[in-house]
């Protein structure tokens, strides 16, 4: 393997583990969400509403953050292919986030939100993962 594919390789591992550790971070924060939805959904009240909202603020920078190393990761991704031919898929990597944040109206519906927000992320963690352990024995 030449110098510049392993250092083209090495990036693209860096990039995957930058938006791996973002997604990490965003499903974490709609995990403490949807804890505090559910507490809201039964009667918790001003202050569940207050710390369910903080919890979906912190994941929705930690989802703009994973768009943003998912591009990064991405545009390595693309330098690799030219150099190695491998077949990596990296299509709609970055859709997980886009619907998620077009407004609340009501309770019940900013937990079904959150729910698919976490499965988007999920899915979105498991390709990385298998792109990233398809790199790393290449």
């Amino acid at each position: 393997m030449t110098y510049d594919l392993l250092k083209e390789k090495r990036e693209a591992i860096d990039a995957g583990k930058r938006a791996l550790y973002s997604l990490d971070e965003a499903l974490n924060a709609l995990d403490h969400a949807s804890t505090w939805g559910l507490f809201d959904l039964f009667g918790g009240g001003f202050f569940s509403t207050m710390i369910k909202r903080s919890h979906m603020h912190d994941a929705k920078a930690y989802m703009q953050q994973a768009s943003d190393d998912l591009r990064v990761f991405s545009k390595e991704l693309n330098d690799i292919r030219v150099m190695t031919h491998l077949d990596i898929d990296v299509d709609n990597f970055l859709g997980f986030a886009d619907y998620f944040w077009d407004g609340f109206l009501v309770d019940w519906m900013v937990q079904s939100k959150i729910h698919r927000a976490k499965s988007k992320v999920k899915e979105a963690i498991r390709r990385v993962e298998d792109i990233l352990d398809e790199l790393e024995s290449y």
